[in-house]
């Protein structure tokens, strides 16, 4: 047990399948010896760096900002090759992708749900400020601001102005082509997995939409949502075999529900004839 055990602690603790550091599964496997994978000590050092460039790595706000989405519909009919510069925005979200041309750099910063183009050069920025943004790892979170404009391919791109480093990213994302493969990974670190697949995060996101329809078609056809014991004394209403706790206050053993049926029906006796419940069972 105690091999599976540490087994279980080395697959939660890894984030596979980065092409910036692709010894990281390997020399993760020593957990016991709390050995740090080179490319943990390259990020740790560089939140060092900042720190004795007085540039704080963990900022605590950063308010007034726009979403991706939102500056995309106000400027839909903007012209490939044009510009706005009498607009002014401010967005914040991690970056999943950085491009480097020379004295411009080009990030896709991803805010919640959408993606937007930043683009910076040191002659906006300025030497000191542009250094940093080009020390940017794919991962962290920063802030934004500037003029969109939309680039000659028609991408709609944020001109940035000046910016603030957010958040600093310890680990690297799964790689950006092939994303999050590992089925174990991805059920132990939906996080991770969400920010690598978009597909799962929009299934989120519409899961959430399905249920919110649901509850309004049936109130709207009158039902009244309520909400039954998920520790019940005598679990019913299904066949299957239930979890069993014990309610140390009460010194009773409970079980999680199988079903919502007895307590439903209980309901219907007390007068509520047009109920429903959108709940767990287990």
């Amino acid at each position: 047990r105690l091999a599976q055990l540490r087994d279980t602690l080395h697959r939660e603790d890894v984030v596979m399948d980065d092409p910036a550091a692709p010894s990281a599964p390997e020399e993760d496997n020593d957990v016991e010896s709390g050995h740090v994978p080179e490319w943990e000590r390259d990020r740790l050092a560089k939140v060092d760096r900042l720190r004795e460039q007085r540039v704080e790595p963990y900022a605590r706000s950063y308010g007034g900002r726009t979403s991706p989405q939102a500056i995309a519909d106000a400027h839909a009919d903007l012209e490939p090759g044009s510009k706005y510069e009498d607009s002014r925005y401010r967005i914040a979200g991690r970056v999943m992708a950085r491009r480097e041309h020379g004295k411009a750099v080009f990030l896709t910063v991803r805010d919640g749900w959408d993606d937007l183009q930043v683009y910076g050069n040191v002659d906006a920025l300025g030497e000191e400020s542009f250094a940093l943004l080009t020390d940017v790892d794919v991962g962290d979170v920063v802030g934004c601001e500037g003029h969109v404009f939309r680039t000659r391919r028609g991408e709609l791109t944020l001109f940035a102005s000046d910016w603030q480093l957010l958040t600093k990213s310890l680990r690297p994302l799964p790689e950006k082509w092939h994303g999050l493969q590992d089925r174990e990974t991805r059920y132990r670190q939906r996080y991770v997995d969400l920010v690598a697949n978009p597909e799962v995060a929009w299934q989120l996101r519409a899961r959430g939409k399905i249920v919110s329809a649901m509850r309004r078609y049936l109130e709207g056809q009158g039902f009244v949502e309520v909400e039954t014991p998920i520790l019940q004394p005598l679990p019913g209403g299904a066949l299957a075999r239930p979890f069993c706790t014990h309610h140390n206050a009460l010194d009773s053993d409970l079980y999680l529900r199988i079903a919502p049926e007895l307590y439903l029906k209980r309901l219907l006796v007390g007068g509520f004839d047009k109920i429903f419940e959108i709940g767990k069972n287990f």
